[in-house]
């Protein structure tokens, strides 16, 4: 089977290439949204099949199976971010022939004549928060954005933004871009963003105007402590480690358990921005406590799950990876049991000792699950008790 894409602008007077005009003519079905079908209905022929786009997408194109040819309408580049990606992966054996206009965030650069080379693109439309997270704690001196009409509008972006304490950009805000009587643009601080509605469909750029000042690990009386129990909380030095022995520049999810202020939580945030990151803590001032500590330390994305982490429902989480247990609660032999199952061939336990008996405990649970101890480094900080930093693996045979 053969697919032809076709990417248009937001204009209703298209410019059409003649040669694809005439061979248009001699195809029967097509396929696009419904502002597509409004724009190109007059230059259809007068007997077609239009197959409408429309959520969910795989269900369109396992449609398009039944014809030899189809002609799909998109919206500017169809391969970008767009349903040409999902064609092809869907229909890896199909032709494709690729007629591309330029795709929204370069009509977005040219209309404000801004450079983009170094841009570093991120969708938003229909997807989750994650990939923009990452851009913004990466502290990429350049964003693009598609975004959607819903949840990830340019308003809800720039609250986001200034909720974590990222109002070191500007905004570049395009309104239907490349439509001659329609478009529109706007540059705007992320306060000025922030208090704004755009008109649909829209795009914008985020370009930093300086980055936000960070140090490789925290220091601790930076972070809000528990109730004012500024000792209970992993140390600076002991978090190095244990994010070291964590070992997460390869990994994808780090559950925390007992996850308190935050501490390792945020800093593996701030070493890995891409990295997913699950906090469970059984106290009730958790979730703000860590909420509280993730806006100072601008870091969004960590997933909360509050109350006992024995009872929680585990199964809609990410398999981890990587797992700190950093409390236990007189249950270490259950939670390395159920943490043990559910980590990733070649994965890591973390657990930080305070005493010969709990690090006895957790070389025990480990053999029980048939694991052994891979590393121990002994430390120990001013006056507080020493500590052992004791990493477990799971082996890939």
């Amino acid at each position: 089977m053969k697919i032809i894409l076709i990417g248009l602008s937001d204009d209703r007077e298209q410019r059409w290439n003649p040669e694809l005009l005439e061979r248009l003519t001699g195809e029967r079905t097509f396929s696009g949204g419904a502002r597509h079908h409004d724009i190109v209905r007059e230059i259809l022929p007068s007997e077609y099949h239009w197959i409408d786009i429309t959520p969910p997408i795989d269900d369109v194109i396992e449609q398009y199976k039944a014809y030899d040819t189809v002609v799909v309408f998109a919206s500017c580049d169809p391969i970008f971010n767009g349903i040409g990606q999902r064609i092809m992966q869907l229909l890896p054996e199909a032709e494709i022939e690729l007629h591309p206009y330029f795709h929204s965030l370069q009509l977005l650069a040219h209309a404000a004549l801004q450079p983009y080379q170094d841009m570093h693109v991120v969708s938003l439309t229909g997807r989750p928060w994650q990939a923009f997270d990452a851009a913004l704690i990466s502290g990429e001196r350049m964003i693009g954005i598609l975004t959607d009409r819903k949840e990830h509008t340019p308003q809800r972006i720039a609250q986001r933004m200034l909720d974590y304490g990222y109002d070191n950009y500007r905004a570049i805000v395009g309104e239907h871009l490349g439509n001659r009587e329609r478009q529109q643009l706007y540059r705007l601080s992320i306060a000025e963003m922030a208090e704004r509605t755009f008109a649909y469909p829209n795009n914008l750029i985020l370009i930093q105007t300086k980055p936000l000042p960070r140090s490789f690990g925290i220091p601790d009386a930076d972070f809000i402590p528990l109730n004012g129990r500024e000792r209970m909380i992993t140390k600076r030095a002991i978090r190095l480690e244990t994010l070291s022995q964590l070992d997460l520049h390869q990994a994808h999810v780090l559950w925390d358990i007992g996850s308190c202020t935050g501490s390792v939580s945020i800093e593996a945030r701030l070493q890995q921005p891409s990295l997913q990151v699950v906090a469970f803590e059984i106290r009730p001032e958790g979730a703000e406590l860590l909420d509280a500590n993730a806006r100072r330390h601008h870091t969004p994305g960590i997933t909360f799950c509050g109350g006992d982490f024995l009872r929680a429902d585990l199964d809609p989480l990410p398999q981890p990876d990587a797992v700190f247990i950093g409390g236990h609660g007189g249950h270490l032999q259950e939670i390395v049991e159920e943490t043990w199952r559910r980590l990733a061939l070649g994965g890591r336990i973390v657990f930080n000792s305070v005493s010969s008996e709990s690090e006895e405990a957790f070389r025990r649970a480990i053999a029980t699950v048939g694991g052994s101890i891979a590393s121990t480094t002994r430390m120990q900080i001013d006056d507080y008790n020493p500590i052992a930093v004791l990493q477990a693996t799971k082996s890939t045979h």
